[in-house]
């Protein structure tokens, strides 16, 4: 049986329990996302053929601390970089470095600002250029995968109701669900419990309830749903060489359903990226 405990008074590290947090707390966390969000929004206008992943890096620390905010990757087990940049069969935590993007790449940026204690984890899909329609779909699917499985959460569900809308969907486009990742609590850490599976079926895992905080962030392949982890110890590839796309929203569950905090501000939804 999965532990509840009121996140005020629970010790500040990952002891399995989960936390369910108060109005207080939702109000950290939506500045917190707010602030990665339009960051996010304003990395649509540097993604582009020529520019390398570091030039997005550099951007991403930089904007940070315009804003008081620290990456929470910046020295995480030992990353070294402010954001992960993920492109084309790099399934997560690609590494940025100086190797510039080319025309038809497709990349994942994944931001977390820790802003006064609060984590605000969120990523997105950026075409590099003009990209191919099997890209397109792919981002895509990929998108609406997260949106059912947000769609999917109300207090009184369980977990396998978000990886059942995820999963169904996903596979019924002829596409795979990463197994090796998952979405996870989030909060004053960056990672807690409980795990987010991106497959299921409804009742399984453990129940949602209100006060929960957590992210939603499938991996969706055009291949086989196989990955392998690089010589580097983070940068994750599929197995096949197919393309992955993956997006990713920081959730807080209410009584009535459930919170975004990621929102674009600038009301981006999936690119190419137009302004609301």
């Amino acid at each position: 049986m999965q532990a509840y405990i009121d996140a005020a008074q629970a010790p500040e590290k990952n002891t399995g329990a989960i936390k369910l947090y108060d109005r207080e707390a939702f109000d950290g966390m939506r500045r917190a996302c707010k602030l990665t969000s339009t960051c996010l929004d304003a990395l649509a206008e540097l993604v582009e053929p020529g520019v390398s992943t570091q030039d997005i890096d550099d951007f991403v620390h930089q904007f940070g601390l315009k804003h008081n905010a620290i990456p929470a990757t910046l020295n995480y087990r030992g990353y070294t970089k402010s954001c992960c940049t993920s492109i084309n069969h790099v399934v997560c935590h690609g590494i940025p470095n100086a190797k510039p993007m080319r025309e038809g790449d497709i990349v994942n940026i994944d931001v977390t600002y820790v802003l006064d204690g609060w984590h605000g984890d969120s990523s997105r899909m950026y075409p590099v250029g003009e990209i191919k329609r099997a890209a397109a779909r792919l981002i895509e699917v990929t998108y609406n995968s997260l949106m059912l499985g947000i769609d999917a959460i109300k207090p009184g569900a369980t977990t396998g109701h978000i990886g059942e809308a995820i999963q169904t969907y996903a596979e019924a486009q002829r596409c795979s669900v990463v197994r090796d990742f998952c979405g996870h609590g989030v909060g004053r850490l960056f990672h807690d419990a409980p795990n987010i599976l991106h497959y299921g079926r409804k009742g399984e895992g453990f129940e949602l309830r209100p006060g929960m905080i957590f992210t939603i962030e499938p991996m969706i392949n055009l291949g086989r749903p196989s990955v392998k982890i690089l010589g580097d110890g983070w940068t994750a590839v599929t197995r096949d060489r197919s393309l992955s796309a993956q997006f990713e929203h920081s959730i807080g569950v209410t009584e009535e359903g459930c919170e975004i905090f990621t929102l674009s501000p600038a009301g981006y939804t999936l690119p190419p990226y137009v302004r609301s």
